[in-house]
């Protein structure tokens, strides 16, 4: 009898075992699906010459040599790291003051204030390229050129021209990214204990005081956190620059990102091979820029032991 209970009470945990993974099955289907099957076909293209109909030849490293040698793909990789440089950076640094200032006491409508700086992040990109495309269009009425006008400064060709059009899509980026940094930035601010900032305002200091010796060193993770993020993002740097310059997108290389090289090669075209070994380049300068995060996060961590202890 006592057999028959235990053997009964290991196929009910069975039973519940076979029924959690069923429940999270979907998951794993449609990443291996979606995700990790494409990764893999691509790792396999990138060492093979095929246009995307044809039988696919074996040509080793020869598709990295061609990118690698490309004069197009360093224009790009330069591109990507200017962009990201100017439409991270900032976002960054204001994500922090917005966030510290929509966490005081004080203010009101934070609710409001904090859905107005979310907004960009959740508003369609077909809605953001009308925007800005009007707003940084290269005739003299568009309003960036009007506002440099004002000013006494000549007009620019925002679409065509080399810094125009990066400085125009790093705005794009800042203007939609802002307030996800922001959001991270606010609940990190929400765990730092309000006795601290207490017992500084006590003291004297001032809020810029409160910012710099309080709020910035306790945000180092989320700012390590943010900061990863945006530099993958930026890496990746496609729907931007692609809705934003519209058809010429492709053809012209002032804005030209690597994620852009490579849609050009393979979609544009037909050269899968050399598009995928763009895309494996890609993969180890992500994975570079990621060890250096994860090393940043670890030296924050025994910074923080050795504090405490």
């Amino acid at each position: 009898m006592a057999f028959t209970r235990k053997r009964k009470y290991r196929s009910e945990a069975t039973k519940d075992k076979i029924s959690a993974y069923l429940y999270i099955s979907p998951f794993f289907i449609i990443f291996a699906v979606i995700g990790l099957y494409p990764a893999i076909f691509s790792l396999y293209l990138a060492f093979q010459n095929w246009n995307g109909l044809g039988e696919m030849t074996f040509v080793g490293l020869q598709n990295f040599s061609v990118v690698l040698h490309d004069s197009t793909f360093w224009k790009a990789l330069y591109n990507t790291i200017i962009m990201g440089i100017m439409g991270t950076a900032p976002q960054l640094i204001f994500g922090i003051i917005l966030a510290f200032i929509l966490n005081q006491a004080y203010l009101k409508f934070k609710n409001a204030f904090r859905a107005m700086i979310f907004l960009p992040y959740i508003t369609s990109m077909v809605a953001v390229a009308l925007v800005f495309g009007v707003f940084f269009s290269n005739n003299d009425t568009a309003l960036a050129n009007y506002i440099l006008n004002l000013f006494g400064m000549d007009s620019v060709a925002w679409k065509t021209s080399e810094w125009g059009s990066k400085i125009a899509i790093s705005i794009m980026v800042f203007w939609r990214w802002i307030g996800y940094n922001t959001i991270i930035y606010l609940a990190g601010l929400q765990s730092i204990p309000k006795d601290l900032y207490e017992a500084a305002r006590i003291d004297g200091a001032t809020i810029f005081q409160q910012l710099r010796y309080i709020t910035i060193p306790l945000l180092k993770p989320f700012i390590v956190l943010t900061v990863f993020f945006s530099t993958v993002g930026a890496l990746q740097l496609f729907t931007e620059p692609t809705v934003f310059l519209g058809g010429s997108a492709f053809s012209r290389t002032e804005a030209m990102t690597v994620v852009m090289y490579l849609y050009r090669d393979a979609f544009s075209l037909q050269s899968f091979g050399t598009g995928s070994a763009t895309a494996v380049i890609l993969l180890g300068i992500i994975v570079v820029a990621s060890a250096i995060n994860t090393y940043l996060t670890s030296g924050i961590r025994k910074k923080n032991k050795g504090i405490k202890s």
